[in-house]
């Protein structure tokens, strides 16, 4: 009794400051409650990059190019923070210049760990994966007068395609386009897919700049946004994106997965085009579906991302262009398709780069979306075809005097 005594005196004696304690108490507990919810610092990826030098520096310099010709506070991507043109511009020149380095492994990596970050695609932990798809540029038998081997037009830009300039309430986007055409006086949605292929809308009025074997050709040279005419002579004429209807991009392999005429795991461009081959009968119900409709001019080089620069196989990626900086270095690790003689899918290896963000794409929309440019010919039709992998994106930026990210090792 004597000692519960002695607690109830020593409780009575505390009384008075209970409240006092009480307030300490949860300004203490608020804090460490503030501490643990900190966003966990992400870790660097391990630097490898399995492409040569050379193409790399290729790469920068073409966006280098493009940077140089803008205004230093001009706002060139809002994410994964918001980049001017002169930020990326800077980090792409220090980057550059490291890579005189970059044959002593150690001296490099204590260079670039020193002086960049790398920044995740996005701060929150539910968006990091990005999935990863690929794209190349075809090359597609044609003819420059229509026969009756080559009947499916490949057009340019039509007169009467109007593009306009419309003010948003974004601080850094002053404005979007908008695509149309003229009826009256009113700008109303341009011409379809189907109007344009199936009903013959611009048939006949010259904007014809070419003729194709087939129309699955015709689709997927809409879908990739250039390609290589093979003429039955011999040459090659490089044909360029020029424009669009702007109608939304609906992917027709989605279509067929969601209609269970492929299953999801066996998507692919090989898959889609074989199935098209399968059931012409379907091809212009299926083809519609995507009422996007690209337009071409012929090009003297290319092919050309979004920036205006020739893409560089292996190195260049097509991200959304409202979201990610043009022109910025990324640095991605994900899987590559690992193909046999034949062109066919034998596995999967995993990899890590360096690469240029140079292009974007109707269907390449969100934070958690990336293309990476393959090139050109058949191996590079192959592996765009399957690639279809989860990976991480960062971007590169010079460091800021903020704690460096820890190495993984």
């Amino acid at each position: 009794m004597k000692s519960l005594y002695q607690v109830k005196s020593r409780c009575k004696g505390w009384q008075p400051r209970l409240p006092l304690l009480a307030l300490v108490l949860s300004v203490v507990f608020a804090f460490a409650g503030c501490v643990n919810r900190q966003p966990r610092l992400p870790v660097r990826p391990a630097l490898t990059d399995d492409l040569d030098q050379e193409s790399l520096r290729t790469a920068l310099r073409r966006s280098v190019s493009y940077l140089e010709k803008l205004p230093p506070e001009r706002i060139v991507g809002e994410q994964p923070r918001r980049f001017t043109a002169g930020e990326v511009l800077d980090s792409l020149l220090a980057f550059q210049k490291s890579l005189d380095s970059w044959d002593c492994r150690e001296c490099w990596m204590r260079d670039f760990n020193s002086r960049f970050d790398l920044i995740p695609s996005s701060g929150a932990p539910e968006l990091e994966t990005v999935l990863f798809t690929g794209y190349y540029q075809p090359v597609i038998e044609g003819s420059l007068v229509p026969t009756s081997e080559y009947s499916y037009p490949i057009y340019g830009i039509p007169a009467d395609l109007i593009v306009t300039e419309q003010a948003t309430l974004t601080p850094s986007m002053a404005s979007v386009k908008a695509v149309g055409r003229l009826e009256g006086d009113n700008l109303v949605p341009y011409y379809s897919r189907r109007e344009i292929d199936e009903l013959g809308s611009l048939r006949g009025r010259g904007y014809e700049i070419a003729w194709v074997k087939n129309p699955i050709d015709l689709f997927f040279l809409n879908i990739q946004g250039s390609g290589i005419l093979q003429l039955e002579d011999g040459r090659r004429l490089l044909i360029g994106y020029a424009g669009a209807n702007g109608r939304p991009y609906r992917s027709i392999g989605r279509l067929l997965i969601d209609r269970g005429k492929i299953p999801q795991e066996e998507m692919s461009m090989q898959r889609l085009r074989r199935y098209l081959l399968d059931y012409p009968e379907e091809q212009n119900e299926i083809f519609s579906y995507n009422e996007s409709y690209v337009f071409f001019r012929f090009s003297q080089e290319g092919p050309l991302g979004n920036i205006e620069v020739p893409l560089t196989p292996g190195r260049s990626i097509a991200t959304d262009a409202w979201l990610f900086p043009k022109g910025a270095l990324a640095f991605i690790v994900t899987e590559r398709p690992v193909l046999d003689a034949a062109g066919q899918l034998v596995g999967w290896q995993p990899f890590a780069r360096f690469v240029l963000n140079q292009d974007t794409g109707g269907a390449i929309r969100g934070p958690q979306r990336a293309d990476l440019y393959f090139g050109t010919g058949f191996e590079a039709e192959a592996g765009a075809g399957y690639m279809n992998r989860p990976g991480k994106l960062y971007f590169l930026s010079l460091k800021s005097p903020f704690v460096a990210l820890p190495i993984e090792r």
